[in-house]
């Protein structure tokens, strides 16, 4: 059986419009297009429901033919969120109150997909994680209320079955998959403490010694709580707004690593600046960072938060895995020329690199062999578009937004883990009409007084640095042993501290050489005994110090 074709949403000031996916781009006919801007758009988890608000109302059809589930009467609404198994609705609006009504409307929303009812309508004045978390089973939704994180089970939001307390708590996250569910919660430091991150399992709250883990750290105005897919372990970029040092304009970050096995750890990154970007490998067991002053770093560690493999310095400040986890790419948006680096994961080795300038999303398909990006307002309110392409660097569609209209936004269409399968990766470019945008090598900024002279280490603005791999014996060298390094930084000391003598016929004269004495007796007593052993060969001691630093190797 083939695998489904992905539609890819376009909301525009001209509409909203479902579009058949790669490698073209053409209407999808069971999809009647709103001409009326919408505010938002989302799919379900699983792709089998669509959902907009236009300013009118908020409308749910099914994907597969475009039949309308439900139709709610809510022209304010600025936010939607499906339940995992398409059960609950959730809306929000803007919170409002007036001098008739002080205490405001509810502004949060839980419909019930079923029966179009009201499960339960709330108070959230905040966008900052406005929609409960559900788990992928549905058994249990969690939101934050003052301080606690308030836990629902089976959908049943009449009853609050469990609370964790914790002062101050400010965020937190889910994890993914099935039960046992996982939760981090994140607590900032005040009046000198730290702040700190805390793994528990639902529904063990009994205190901090209930903790799966906990990590305390300084210097976090805020975090960021990232889960790998199979809910092991969390990663967490703590942020503060200004460096004191004066070092970056975009404040200071750290990474740390959390495992639900009680591990915890601090990223060692290998370059100072930001931290740009982080994003788990699909198969949980890795993780990309994009950090450091430009020209950054991108490197990939293991579990152990050691480094795995190094791309070396470059114009990025994302990182992009495929859903399938074998393809990533490496790009640089925002104030950066769209350069984008595709990489084999396994093998290690460079695809392509297209760019794509004056971008502003970026997302894959979810067949893993294509992407999209876009230009969209208000980041841009000029040259709004959008291409696809494939992964090899040819562009497959493009598509201009026509002048006096502006494109919001590009979403594709989720599908289950395990509908696309992964495919060889290839290295030869996709055929396509459009052709390619590879990037032509970019030339540093010369002085005027350098340009006609020969490039050297001290002209250059940068020191680029090539891709490495960081896995032992990855470059084919036999991996030494702890003894063997040891004895090897033995003999390395021992040539830097001495210069060989030519070879000569020994003779009496030549072999009377005054003694040489640095006025300790023990000392001059190791000296003559170092003198005697011939498989040193004929060495000149430089001065005392060099001796001093040479008989600690012995």
């Amino acid at each position: 059986m083939a695998p489904p074709t992905p539609l890819l949403a376009v909301r525009g000031s001209d509409g909203t419009v479902l579009l058949r996916g790669p490698p073209n781009c053409e209407k999808n006919a069971d999809f009647q297009r709103d001409p009326r801007q919408s505010r938002y758009v989302a799919f379900s988890k699983d792709g089998t429901l669509f959902a907009w608000c236009n300013g009118e109302k908020v409308t749910v059809v099914k994907v597969a033919d475009g039949s309308q589930v439900r139709s709610f009467d809510l022209p304010k609404t600025a936010m939607l969120e499906f339940s995992p198994l398409n059960t609950v609705l959730a809306t929000w609006q803007v919170y409002s109150k007036t001098q008739e009504n002080p205490q405001g409307d509810a502004n949060l929303q839980l419909w019930d997909l079923q029966t179009g009812t009201c499960l339960k309508a709330l108070y959230h004045k905040k966008v900052q994680g406005w929609c409960p978390s559900w788990s992928d089973d549905e058994k249990i939704a969690v939101r934050s209320v003052n301080n606690e994180l308030h836990f629902f089970e089976n959908n049943d939001f009449s009853t609050i079955a469990n609370k964790l307390h914790l002062q101050k708590v400010s965020e937190f996250v889910l994890s993914p998959g099935s039960q046992p569910s996982k939760v981090a919660v994140y607590v900032p430091g005040s009046k000198g403490a730290p702040s700190f991150v805390r793994l528990y399992q639902y529904p063990n709250f009994g205190g901090p010694t209930c903790a799966l883990a906990n990590k305390s750290f300084f210097k976090a105005d805020r975090v960021t709580m990232l889960w790998n897919k199979k809910a092991t372990a969390v990663l967490v970029q703590a942020s503060i707004e200004v460096d004191k040092t004066g070092a970056s304009y975009y404040g200071e970050q750290t990474l740390h690593y959390l495992a639900t096995n009680g591990e915890t750890s601090a990223v060692q990154l290998q370059k100072n600046g930001p931290i740009y970007d982080v994003a788990w490998s699909p198969s949980s067991t890795e993780f990309c960072v994009v950090y450091g002053f430009m020209p950054a770093k991108a490197t990939v560690y293991n579990l152990k938060c050691d480094p795995v493999f190094d791309f070396g310095t470059g114009p990025r400040n994302a990182v992009y895995y495929s859903p399938q986890g074998h393809i990533l790419v490496l790009a640089g948006f925002g104030n950066l020329r769209g350069q984008m680096e595709v990489w084999d994961v396994k093998k290690w080795k460079q695809v392509s690199k297209p760019q794509a300038p004056d971008s502003t999303h970026f997302a894959w398909c979810p067949d893993g062999e294509h992407v999209v990006t876009s230009t969209c307002a208000p980041r841009l309110r000029v040259s709004n578009g959008y291409k696809i392409w494939h992964y090899t660097g040819t562009v497959l569609y493009k598509q201009d937004t026509p002048t006096g209209t502006e494109l919001w936004e590009t979403v594709w269409q989720p599908f289950p883990d395990g509908t696309f399968p992964e495919r060889p990766v290839k290295y030869q470019a996709a055929p396509s009409e459009l052709g390619s945008t590879e990037s032509k090598p970019a030339q540093a900024y010369r002085p005027p007084a350098l340009r006609n002279k020969p490039v050297t280490a001290s002209s250059k603005l940068h020191e680029e640095e090539p891709p490495q791999n960081m896995r032992p014996g990855a470059t084919g060298d036999k991996q030494l042993s702890k003894t063997a390094l040891k004895n090897q930084k033995k003999r390395e000391a021992k040539k830097a501290l001495c210069f060989l003598l030519p070879q000569s016929d020994p003779s009496p004269a030549s072999s009377a050489q005054p003694e040489l004495s640095c006025g300790d007796p023990e000392t001059d007593k190791k000296i003559k005994n170092v003198k005697k052993v011939k498989k040193y060969g004929h060495c000149l001691i430089v001065s005392s110090n060099c001796i001093s630093c040479w008989l600690k190797y012995l």
